[in-house]
């Protein structure tokens, strides 16, 4: 195994004393980035955000530096007194929904400020004057201690008119969701933001062009944009120094299930799940048997990889996605059929019911599962559910619906004979019958 230097980076102020204050963050570096950043042209910003190579924290990992440029500018017909252009709006998405996930609730826990200071600077690139932090509903605590935070900001000049003197102005509103796992979407999240039932938009138009009010949008993910201070502070170079050619940087990864120290650990990207596992612990109640890389919805993978480089790259080669890196762990007293219905009941209750595929998929899908967990069911159910799960993947209107369908394809491909033997039972006692007759 490669020898790794794991310099907490994200993580770092999280075991101060009150490390959610302004005067712990002020003391370790924070708001240094704001000033370098409201010094230098906010194209140069934008730029360095590409030069880093950082990615989207929040399952996607599109190009961070990318989807800003994608903001279009005023022209110089506008300049001059034109028509005035839209205004643009910066969107925190902190719905952390997905199961098994666990890295944006104590990540704004414990540093708020740093998510604070990402939202100025990212905001000042973008030229935007608001800036929504959508927090999910159930996350009271969360809610509270940003708020405080967002309070501070203001108070020490970090929000508001003529940040440090510098002409810019923002503002922060945090709202609450209601709970919805489908408002982890950014177009669904929109729509809860405008007061709207939280559904997909259909794309395009995408919402760097056609967002929030039908204004130019950046949606971003809490680690992402809490990434970006340290971007600043630090250099593209120094951020490059970390992670893989393709996929730079640190990563907090939520570890849950049969280790014996669940937690959120933090390591460059590729880290394998061999040493995440000697991190957590090593396993507990028993030998490794399956493990999620990204949440629930990430297709499942098994003891053979071990060693898959946990990066945007290498969970794709390996079958499956690095998503929210939410490692859900599993020993072998699971049974890969019963774990899979469980998280089919999930995605059927959160579907929101715009499209067909997901709307009916989930509910028949659930179904079977629990027929086949009742030892119910029949051979032909596998093959039924591949053929339901073909018809979601690729043809819903978001990603719920293949979210839904992975861990049944993956769980089908590597345990097939676990689903098989719910089914022995019925199938001898429909042979006997037909032998009867």
């Amino acid at each position: 195994m490669t020898e790794r230097t794991l310099t907490p980076v994200l993580t770092r102020r999280w075991c101060s004393p009150r490390s959610w204050t302004l005067d712990t963050y002020t003391q370790l570096e924070g708001y240094t980035a704001l000033r370098t950043a409201l010094a230098a042209h906010p194209d140069q910003l934008i730029q360095l955000i590409k030069d880093s190579g950082l990615r989207g924290r929040g399952g996607a990992g599109f190009p961070t530096g990318l989807k800003w440029s994608f903001i279009p500018q005023a022209t110089p017909g506008e300049q001059a007194g034109g028509p005035a252009a839209k205004p643009k709006y910066l969107v925190i998405n902190a719905d952390e929904g997905e199961p098994g996930t666990c890295k944006d609730v104590p990540l704004m826990m414990a540093d708020p400020h740093s998510l604070i200071e990402g939202c100025v600077i990212t905001s000042y690139a973008i030229r935007a004057h608001e800036c929504y932090i959508y927090v999910r509903g159930e996350m009271l605590h969360c809610h509270r201690r940003l708020a405080q935070a967002v309070n501070e900001a203001y108070q020490a000049g970090y929000l508001g008119k003529d940040i440090l003197g510098s002409g810019f102005d923002l503002d922060i509103v945090l709202h609450a969701g209601a709970g919805a796992y489908i408002c982890g979407e950014e177009t669904a999240l929109l729509n809860s933001l405008e007061g709207r039932r939280g559904e997909p938009r259909l794309k395009p138009p995408f919402p760097a062009t056609s967002g929030l009010y039908a204004a130019p949008t950046v949606v971003n993910n809490v680690e992402t944009i809490c990434s970006v201070p340290f971007v600043v502070n630090g250099g593209s170079d120094w951020f490059r120094a970390m992670g893989t050619e393709k996929s730079p940087g640190p990563k907090i990864y939520s570890i849950s299930g049969h280790v014996r120290r669940p937690g959120q650990y933090e390591a460059p990207l590729g880290v394998t799940l061999r040493e995440l596992l000697d991190m957590a612990g090593g396993m507990k109640g028993g030998p490794l048997k399956f493990w999620t890389p990204g949440g629930s919805s990430t297709p499942l993978l098994t003891a053979e990889h071990l060693d898959v480089p946990l990066d945007f790259e290498g969970a794709a080669a390996a079958g499956s996605m690095l998503g929210t890196t939410a490692i859900m762990v599993f020993n072998t007293s699971v049974s890969v059929p019963w774990a899979v219905m469980k998280w089919t009941e999930f995605y059927k209750h959160e579907s929101c019911g715009k499209c067909t595929p997901c709307r009916e998929g989930t509910y028949w899908l659930t179904q079977i599962l629990q027929r086949m967990v009742r030892r119910e069911g029949t051979p032909a159910d596998v093959e039924t559910m591949l053929d339901v799960c073909d018809n979601i993947m690729g043809r819903s209107f978001c990603a719920l619906g293949d979210g839904a369908a992975s861990p049944i394809i993956s769980g089908i491909q590597y345990f097939r004979q676990e689903f098989l033997d719910l089914c022995v039972q019925q199938a001898t006692q429909l042979t006997s019958a037909g032998s009867r007759r």
